[in-house]
């Protein structure tokens, strides 16, 4: 049953929140936040003009990282404009539609991405395990269909979110603990019984998120039974070192993400400031590391850029 009947009054907004307490300094923590979201999207932006702009770089591996990029970039700029209004405008309030719109947007690029993620796991699996038949397996063909399957599934499995948030009315609190919006905390929000909207997000989250996670760690444990068959050291140490920056961003994208989901839901002894830091880490580290990451790490991506400023 829907929550119309259950509640007195309908709450037209939600209202944001920065860094409580801290409210006197917004105006200088706006700087590092500010600096952060630049790096961000300049990054990203220019790790897909640079693969898009050089057919050699249009190999399964720049492929990947090239929707990487532009699954950050649209992250960064769903959580930028709430977050830099909180702290430069000091503006808080936003409206149920666009809240449910943002925690829509910001759910569906955390799913694609982790997909993305796992294809680029399965890359480096293929890659090391059986290089002979890489470029017979992962054609440009099979690569645009798997992405295709992971945006649907995305946009799919977390299109009930917005839908499920949408049949309540919003009677208790309206503050929000974050300087966006996400579906565990604004479902507490309701005034009716949220069990349907809580079974599903927990269950379609291990089915993405957790499921992906998963298969990431299984592809690694073969890699690395396949790297220890390898008798000579320095192939070895070659094999491993093309995984490094894949590890760093799946690390990146994992251990914020999981750490917030087991706080949010058995953590509540936790300080609020160690919850609000993660949700900041969560939604600002990866899109502003991974295009460091792989920029000093890829030879070929260093090569083009560095040719790129050179000429």
């Amino acid at each position: 049953m829907s929550a119309i009947n259950d509640s007195r009054f309908q709450s037209e907004v939600f209202l944001l929140t920065g860094i409580p307490g801290q409210e006197h300094i917004y105006h200088w923590i706006s700087i590092p936040f500010c600096m952060m979201y630049a790096v961000s999207i300049v990054g990203n932006s220019f790790i897909v003009f640079i693969i898009n702009t050089n057919p050699s770089l249009h190999e399964p591996m720049y492929i990947l990282l090239s929707t990487l990029a532009i699954t950050d970039l649209g992250l960064s700029i769903t959580t930028m404009l709430t977050t830099l209004r909180i702290f430069l405008l000091n503006s808080r309030e936003i409206s149920l539609d666009a809240c449910f719109a943002q925690l829509y947007f910001i759910h569906t690029l955390t799913c694609i991405e982790s997909s993305v993620l796992l294809l680029m796991g399965f890359d480096r699996l293929i890659a090391i395990r059986d290089p002979l038949r890489y470029a017979s397996v992962l054609t440009p063909e099979r690569i645009a269909n798997m992405l295709l399957v992971c945006v649907l599934r995305g946009v799919f499995v977390k299109l009930p979110y917005p839908i499920l948030l949408k049949r309540f009315r919003y009677c208790r609190k309206n503050v929000l603990t974050r300087s966006y919006c996400s579906h565990g905390e604004v479902m507490k929000m309701a005034c009716s019984d949220v069990t349907i909207n809580s079974i599903y997000g927990l269950w379609s989250a291990l089915l993405t998120e957790g499921l992906d996670s998963l298969l990431i760690f299984l592809s690694y444990v073969i890699i690395l039974k396949t790297v220890v068959s390898i008798t000579s050291k320095a192939e070895c140490l070659k094999a491993l070192n093309t995984c490094v920056s894949h590890l760093c961003v799946v690390l990146a994208f994992y251990t914020p993400y999981i750490s917030l989901t087991l706080m949010h839901r058995f953590g509540n002894s936790f300080s609020p400031f160690i919850q609000i830091l993660l949700g900041y880490i969560y939604v600002m580290f990866p899109p502003l590391l991974n295009p460091i990451v792989y920029s000093v790490k890829s030879k070929h991506l260093r090569a083009r850029i560095v040719k790129m400023f050179v000429n």
